[in-house]
């Protein structure tokens, strides 16, 4: 296992630990360093960030999922196996999985990011599964990247023939606090941030009995679909 002796150590260890969650050690962990850069920390230090990465990983995720849905859904017609497979790779998706793996903890970040809670962002932290996927993939292959997709959607694909729709999170937030509070959530822009090709919008969602969630997305949309999500979970509804 080349190139370990490069790192302090307590990256080292940090590395490690991080293998261990997911059950795969890597022959080059340079590559995994690289996939737990985030743009500010590579900014700061003159190194490498975890972008393209991460757009080899969507890739590897959306072919592994897209092909598990078609042998688990074999009555599913195209568009609903669309609509489900945007809802196990979405921003929300992602950032569970990332939590899953104590993935913030590991992650490489600025001073900046970090004192604004970049650990905890679901938009930053979906995009270092995805990029992470794509290490793993370099590293090991396909068969070693769907392995690991494979132990992190276990216990997460919906049973054949329930919520056959995969209704999104904005619209079972609207069933749900239309039934248990006769009202309909409120979405509220707060802010976006970044450089054109790689914002981060901010959105309040406010609920008719008070409580009030902020979320970010990489777009509006996504940033929506986060506060809903969180919502859902203070509402106690699961999937």
């Amino acid at each position: 296992m080349h190139n370990r002796t490069a790192f302090s150590p307590d990256t080292l260890k940090r590395l490690s630990e991080l293998e261990e969650r997911l059950q795969y050690r890597f022959h080059d962990i340079s590559l995994l360093a690289t996939a737990l850069t985030h743009s500010s920390w590579a900014n700061e230090h003159n190194t490498v960030h975890n972008e393209r990465l991460e757009f080899l990983g969507d890739a590897v995720l959306e072919v592994n999922v897209s092909y598990e849905i078609y042998k688990r859904f074999p009555k599913e017609r195209e568009g609903g196996m669309t609509r489900l497979r945007s809802r196990l790779v979405s921003e929300g998706k992602l950032a569970e999985l990332a939590r899953s793996l104590h993935l913030g903890e590991a992650l490489f970040m600025g001073r900046g990011e970090e004192a604004q809670g970049g650990r905890e962002r679901a938009a930053l932290i979906a995009d270092a599964m995805e990029a992470v996927l794509g290490a793993v993939y370099l590293d090991g292959g396909h068969e070693e990247a769907s392995a690991l997709i494979h132990r992190l959607y276990a216990n997460r694909w919906p049973e054949p023939g329930t919520d056959r729709k995969s209704k999104d999170y904005k619209t079972r937030l609207q069933e749900a606090t239309q039934s248990i509070l006769h009202s309909l959530p409120v979405y509220l822009p707060l802010s976006s941030s970044g450089p054109e090709h790689a914002k981060t919008f901010r959105v309040q969602l406010e609920l008719s009995d008070g409580r009030s969630f902020v979320a970010e997305g990489g777009s509006l949309k996504r940033a929506e679909q986060e506060a809903a999500r969180l919502a859902l979970e203070a509402l106690g509804i699961r999937e």
